[in-house]
């Protein structure tokens, strides 16, 4: 009797295949002949992204990742985060590992052992990790009642994963072990050790620091960048989480249901307030600073953050004057091209820098200039009308992607400039061992926004959204160190209330185009996460910029 089988696309090749009813994908892999350097780690299956455990029992469309895609990538890093927390608990019986901070291109892990950490401990946790690696421990998927799986983790003293699958209201759970060491992730793995060929540990600060491969040159790691600043606003808002007992996504249902929303709400409203009031005050005591630059990426929050800084500057008793560097674009003539030909408006070099250096000096001398006004349905420069002379209580306030760059105001003396630098750097994690990314944060609110205020679609977004990381990477995030202050203006309780209006959208992303595979992560990940009505949002929040309703003008 013949095996029945079922017909596989494989979208890598454009080749049809038949395969045996049940079977893997890694085993489907292995049928299609391809040879991915770096993978297969993951694959798209009808546009949704499967770990290559998942098996098909009908008709599907398979393109399998490597380790230079997005999901490829993420499977690669919770796996490494999986050996790593394996190896640290048979080091250590009684530790705790919470995977905490993306920072200096790798990952913060905060490692609880009793004691500080040494170098020793650094290079034991490291040797071990190589060893699991190297035995080619294959990684078992399980899928167990979530009542099962609560009742196991319970007995592991997790109280984080625990807290996560009691407030997740789900019957079922999926879980993986390594050689009976269990652990959970909300999204796939690898499924065998082996395939874990590169990675770091370093001694970091009072942790440790686990680097990856880079996605653009995946036979080294990372560079390693020093982001010092960074860290240093991530441990801050730790220190309040811990004030809150608000650590984990299980930490913040449980603070929903429990009815206490609008005093969560009202304190992360107050202690950002308060973080802008003591950037005001440094900018007021630096007696010779002419201007402020604020800077950050996609959907950080910049504007908002302008508007509200300048507020507390005239508290201050100083007179904040807004400047618009889209006002400094050049001719489009004169613009710069990217490697596709187009218009490459990211770039710092699409700016008249030799005009706005020019006019901020003469602004800084007691002169009177005349501002330009960019005219975008000619894409010409033109004069604006609008002429301006520095009073003795007044600085200029500027906000724009470039605006930590040296180069933008290479005329200007560093005494007279403040610089900040906002984004939103998510410190709630789901749960100890699944941190969750900034940028689906940013990524969230800019698909909100693009909707509402732009009548672009989630789709859409989600398709550009690629092109805007690969710009903030070469324009922003290399320059954020330069910041006088740093400013995060993710909220504790933002993933609750912008659920409500991310949801809908993100479930009109059609099943059969690629960003369908992004929204249904998204969509699987905002499950976990019990909404807030975003009614108890006062107007003046910073997140009123992407739901709507702000009582600033925009």
């Amino acid at each position: 009797m013949m095996e029945n089988k079922v017909k596989i696309f494989c979208r890598n090749n454009g080749q049809t295949i038949e395969v045996p009813i049940g079977a893997t994908l890694e085993e489907i892999y292995q049928q299609t002949g391809l040879q991915l350097a770096h993978g297969p780690l993951s694959a798209h299956v009808n546009n949704k992204v499967e770990g290559m455990h998942f098996r098909v029992y009908n008709q599907k469309e398979v393109e399998f990742l490597d380790i230079t895609s997005s999901s490829g990538s993420r499977a690669y890093t919770r796996t490494l985060f999986f050996v790593l927390c394996k190896a640290a608990h048979e080091l250590f019986t009684k530790c705790k590992v919470a995977i905490d901070i993306p920072v200096s291109n790798g990952y913060y892990v905060n490692l609880n052992i009793g004691r500080p950490i040494t170098l020793d401990d650094v290079g034991a946790i490291r040797r071990h990790m190589k060893e699991i690696i190297d035995a080619a421990m294959p990684i078992h998927r399980h899928e167990t009642t979530t009542e099962e799986a609560i009742r196991m983790f319970e007995e592991l003293h997790n109280r984080s994963k625990v807290k996560l699958l009691k407030s997740a209201g789900r019957l079922y759970t999926t879980y993986y072990d390594i050689d009976g060491y269990v652990d959970y992730y909300y999204g796939a793995l690898l499924t065998n050790t082996s395939q874990l060929y590169l990675f770091g540990l370093e001694k970091y600060f009072d942790g440790l620091l686990l680097r990856l491969p880079s996605r653009e040159h995946p036979e080294e790691l990372g560079e390693m960048t020093h982001q010092d600043k960074m860290f240093s606003i991530f441990k801050e808002h730790h220190q309040w989480q811990d004030i809150l007992g608000l650590r984990t996504i299980g930490d913040l249902n449980d603070v929903i249901e429990k009815g206490y929303s609008s005093l969560l709400i009202q304190i992360s409203e107050a202690l950002q307030e308060k973080k802008i009031a003591r950037i005001a005050d440094e900018i007021a005591q630096r007696k010779s600073t002419r201007l402020v630059l604020i800077a950050g990426p996609s959907s950080s929050g910049k504007t908002t953050t302008c508007k509200r800084l300048s507020i507390q500057l005239a508290v201050n008793g100083i007179k904040p004057i807004p400047i618009s560097l889209d006002d400094y674009f050049l001719d489009r003539d004169k613009t710069p091209l990217d490697e596709k030909g187009d218009f490459d408006f990211e770039n710092l070099h699409a700016l008249n820098l030799p005009l706005l250096n020019e006019q901020l000096t003469a602004l800084f001398k007691g002169e009177e200039v005349e501002l330009p006004r960019y005219d975008f349905p000619t894409g010409t420069s033109q004069k604006s009308g609008r002429r301006l002379r520095l009073g003795e209580k007044e600085i200029l306030v500027v906000e724009g992607i470039h605006a930590l760059n040296p180069e933008l105001t290479s005329e200007i003396p560093n005494e007279q400039i403040f610089r900040v630098y906002a984004s939103a750097l998510t410190t709630i994690l789901l749960d100890n061992h699944n941190y969750i990314p900034t940028t689906d944060n940013r990524l969230l609110r800019r698909i909100i926004r693009d909707h509402k205020y732009r009548a672009v679609s989630a789709q859409e977004t989600i398709r550009r959204w690629p092109s805007v990381r690969a710009g903030e990477n070469k324009w922003i995030f290399p320059f954020q160190e330069n910041a006088d202050a740093m400013f995060n203006t993710a909220m504790l309780f933002e993933l609750a209330t912008i659920k409500s209006q991310a949801v809908p959208l993100l479930e009109q992303v059609p099943e059969n185009c690629p960003e369908y595979a992004e929204a249904y992560r998204l969509l699987k990940f905002l499950r976990y996460i019990k909404p807030i009505p975003e009614t108890q949002i006062p107007p003046t929040s910073l997140l009123r910029e992407f739901l709507g309703g702000s009582s600033f003008t925009y």
